[in-house]
């Protein structure tokens, strides 16, 4: 018998979360397990930084859709293997714009956070990232936590462009990139709670 809208629960809710962040990057990878990691990923690196629970688990289940904004990148250059010039480089910067853009608007908190997360998740620390070049602390903390999240899961799985790196030596990367790319307060956290982020990727693996 099928549900109503208003007896959706919330593994519902973190399902239909899941298959439009999948549906969006599909074009791409099957990104379903990516996604999974990412999600516990968030939710470790947030409760470290004494966010409580219901916070750290709406930056969990909003960083799901931290890429939903791929879905408007060309396939030719989503399915690029080689290094992208100057002009594609610029179109998927694009895709942090476009997931804030398509995510805006909502009252839901969900949507509302994974518009912060899918703008600023691409922010770095000392203002190199994009797409607005934010520094430090004026980067959202669920952008600061996405950003590390995301670039440990891009070093330690295999992608179609690329193969893994062991999970100690990702780890080294982000500790050498303690306050220039990343929170180092968040990095600190990692460094802490590796056990449990290995474990997550062992168990998606």
């Amino acid at each position: 018998m099928f549900k109503s809208f208003l007896e959706l629960n919330q593994q519902d809710e973190l399902d239909h979360l899941i298959l439009t962040a999948h549906i969006a990057e599909i074009a791409e990878w099957d990104n379903r397990s990516h996604l999974e990691r990412i999600r516990r990923y968030a939710y470790i690196l947030a409760s470290g930084a004494n966010v409580e629970h219901k916070e750290a688990n709406l930056i969990s289940v909003s960083s799901i859709l931290h890429d939903v904004g791929k879905i408007t990148i060309p396939v030719s250059i989503l399915h690029k293997t080689a290094n992208l010039d100057p002009d594609e480089y610029k179109i998927t910067e694009q895709h942090t714009l476009e997931g804030f853009r398509l995510l805006s608007g909502s009252g839901s908190p969900i949507l509302q956070t994974g518009a912060i997360i899918a703008r600023t998740h691409h922010e770095r620390w000392d203002g190199s990232g994009y797409p607005e070049g934010m520094k430090g602390e004026a980067i959202p903390l669920s952008g600061r936590i996405v950003a590390l999240a995301d670039v440990f899961d891009a070093l330690s799985t295999k992608r179609p462009y690329k193969r893994e790196i062991q999970p100690t030596e990702a780890l080294s990367l982000i500790k050498q990139s303690a306050g220039s790319l990343f929170d180092p307060k968040l990095v600190s956290i990692f460094i802490e709670k590796f056990d449990d982020i290995h474990a997550v990727l062992k168990m998606q693996n």
